[in-house]
């Protein structure tokens, strides 16, 4: 058995199997690091399914930068070293998605039909604004100013944790979401979970 054949798998046989035969050259303890390291880091990286949730009030800075609560920045795991894209949200909102969670979105789109009129309007419209960011080393996203300027953003924003991506809102139009549908939130969550 070849050191490769003894690593390969990591199941609970091939690990015993690997632990008898680096025993005998001295490295089990090493060679036991790295395959749960790598188990781990399997785990770990295996689409990044946590749940965003929260919300977050914030202020922007005169350069348009929004500091990521440390909460939201965990869960989208390695944005930080990956990049992220920032986009039209609904409700005059933006969306700051994942790599992972835009190309998501993207394989979704196109799944649909793209000779329906809806779908033309909805990509161009999303694509043509969404644009590349990355956090700063202070784990801060800058807004770009027609990215900005859609959202009608001022001083005070609101973050939303909502499922895979992070909202932000303009903390006056978000007062004004809340009071229109807090409401009715028993009719919304009886239609939204049929």
């Amino acid at each position: 058995m070849t050191e490769v054949d003894a690593l390969s798998g990591a199941t609970k046989s091939n690990l015993g199997k690997a632990q008898k035969y680096h025993r005998k050259a001295g490295l089990y303890a090493w060679v036991e690091v790295a395959i749960f390291g790598a188990l781990w880091e399997l785990v770990g990286n295996c689409g990044n399914n946590m749940l965003l949730t929260g919300c977050f009030n914030r202020a922007l800075d005169d350069k348009r930068r929004v500091a990521i609560p440390k909460r939201l920045r965990d869960g989208l795991g390695q944005a930080d070293q990956q990049g992220m894209y920032l986009a039209p949200g609904t409700d005059e909102s933006l969306a700051l998605y994942t790599e992972q969670a835009f190309a998501r979105l993207a394989e979704r789109l196109a799944q649909t039909s793209p000779t329906r009129q809806d779908v033309r309007a909805f990509t161009r419209l999303f694509y043509a604004r969404a644009q590349r960011v990355e956090l700063d080393s202070q784990g801060r996203v800058r807004i770009p100013p027609e990215l900005a300027e859609l959202a009608r953003l001022d001083k005070e924003v609101v973050l939303l944790g909502v499922q895979d991506r992070v909202e932000i809102w303009a903390a006056e139009r978000w007062k004004s979401y809340l009071a229109d549908r807090q409401g009715h939130y028993d009719e919304i969550a009886e239609t939204a979970l049929q």
